[in-house]
Parts: C-alpha cells; structure tokens; sequence
C-alpha cells in the first residue's frame, strides 16, 4: 500500500497477512483526489471513512491535511493497524480517530458533522444501495458535505435525488452525492 499524493507522498505500509479488504487501487485513488481536490480545499477539513478497511483512504486524507478524520471499521485488528500506521505517520496527533462498529450501524445512530463522507463497502454488501438513504436520513449531516460511495458496475444510484455524478476507473466506481 501507497500513500499517492500530500505530505507523505509516496510512504510504503504493508498491511498484515490477515487483510482481506479490498484496497482502492493506486490509479483509482490518484483520480479520486483529483476529483475531490478540484471541488474541496482538504485542509482543515472534517471526513468520516467508512468501511475503512487498510485505512487506505483515511492515510490520503490525512497526508492532504485534513484535521480530524473518522475510521470506521468492524475489524478491530484494522483498526489497530489504522491507529499505529497514523502513530508513525503524526506522532503524537489525534488526527485519525478509530471507531469499531458496524458502519450502517454507525449511520443511524451517529452525528454526521463531516465535510466529507467516503464509503468503501464490499461490493456485494445486500445493503450497499440503502448507504445514501442512511447519510441524508441523519438529521445531523452538515448541509454542504459531500458523499462519495465506491461501487461495482452493478449498482446505479443515479435516481438518488442527491446524486451529483458517477466516475469509473476499470472496476472502480465512485458515485458523488451532494
């Protein structure tokens, strides 16, 4: 695993043999944040990953500068990987927080006060077309935030009534609420 872009550009970790996540692909993590840097300023900025899986995404967020990024995961030995990766990276900065719980559970019971959410959910989760219903559901959701869900092919959310747009990248699929 690579951390692409930002201040710890081009940092090496290798998760444990355990792993069975599915990391975003160097290419399709590259264009994702170009796409987000071109409609955010990162910096400073508030973000929420869900499914958060090698911590992955949550260490791209954290190399652009944003300040406060929430991990959520059920696997707590992600999590640990997650909380001593961010340790080496920001010794001595809460920067990534880690939270063990079943993210959809996680959505109806959560405050969203994120500028930013990403999901990442396994791509044949059942309940993967219910995510957005959840985030715009939550009273708390922050009007302005932004809603990126990493999918298959097999999934169009574009009759959502907060879907913005959809880019693919080979098997990549992220679909932008607002």
């Amino acid at each position: 695993m690579r951390i692409i872009g930002g201040k710890f550009r081009g940092r090496r970790f290798n998760p444990p043999s355990f792993f069975k996540a599915r990391p975003t692909t160097d290419f399709a993590k590259e264009s994702l944040f170009n796409l987000i840097n071109n409609r955010i300023d990162l910096e400073g900025t508030r973000v929420l990953d869900l499914f958060s899986g090698t911590g992955s995404i949550s260490f791209e967020f954290l190399s652009r500068g944003c300040r406060f990024i929430v991990s959520v995961d059920e696997n707590s030995r992600y999590l640990s990987f997650i909380k001593s990766t961010s340790e080496l990276l920001e010794p001595g900065h809460k920067i990534i927080h880690t939270v063990k719980s079943d993210a959809l559970k996680y959505l109806k019971k959560a405050e969203l006060n994120f500028d930013l959410i990403f999901a990442d959910p396994p791509y044949d989760l059942p309940e993967i077309e219910q995510i957005p219903d959840l985030i715009y559901g939550n009273q708390t959701l922050k009007s302005e935030c932004i809603f990126i869900l990493e999918h298959s092919a097999k999934q169009n959310f574009s009759k959502h009534p907060h879907f913005k747009e959809v880019r693919r990248y080979g098997s990549v699929n992220f679909s932008f609420f607002l």
